[in-house]
């Protein structure tokens, strides 16, 4: 078992009509550590990491585990989807339930990438863990994470603040049973 239940990891890759998002891979070191030192990528999460220290820390195969993809565009990472479940959130509405996260690279946004993989991302758990409902937390002022939010169908359930900032939490009810 893993921490997204009875699921058997890794899937096949997912394909889309342009990405595919599949395990990572020791030729995706170098995104991640660009990933997680971006100061553009982390304006709503705290800030970017200090890139020595990430070059340090990164594995030669960058970590995998259930629910994280890479998000690949013709053989280059530009992003990972996350989807964990968050057994302390710091918000009992979520508490237990499966959480989506995303992060792409600055030069794959504005193209529809992000709300292209995290749909695939969730019709893929859908298909898994059929019946269970996804939340995602976003900062209110992050306008482009707020507009893909409803585009994936989450609906707010409530606004708090951390981090010195309003934050917004959402969630997104399981696809109805495909006949």
């Amino acid at each position: 078992m893993t921490e997204l239940g009875p699921v058997v990891w890794p899937p096949a890759p997912i394909r889309t009509e342009r990405l595919v998002l599949r395990e990572a891979e020791a030729r995706d070191r170098a995104a991640f550590v660009e990933l997680l030192a971006s100061p553009e990528v982390h304006t709503y999460l705290g800030g970017p990491r200090p890139r020595d220290e990430l070059a340090r820390e990164i594995p030669e195969v960058p970590e995998r585990w259930p629910g994280s993809f890479v998000v690949d565009l013709d053989g280059a990472m530009i992003g990972q989807i996350l989807l964990r479940r968050a057994p302390g959130h710091h918000r009992p509405a979520a508490a237990g339930k499966v959480d989506l996260g995303y992060l792409f690279l600055p030069q794959a946004w504005g193209f529809g990438y992000a709300a292209e993989a995290c749909a695939a991302a969730l019709d893929w758990f859908d298909g898994v863990l059929h019946g269970e409902p996804v939340v995602l937390a976003t900062q209110t002022a992050n306008v482009g994470s707020m507009r893909l939010a409803a585009k994936l169908g989450f609906t707010e359930v409530e606004r708090f603040r951390a981090w010195d900032a309003e934050q917004w939490l959402g969630m997104r009810s399981p696809a109805p049973p495909s006949d």
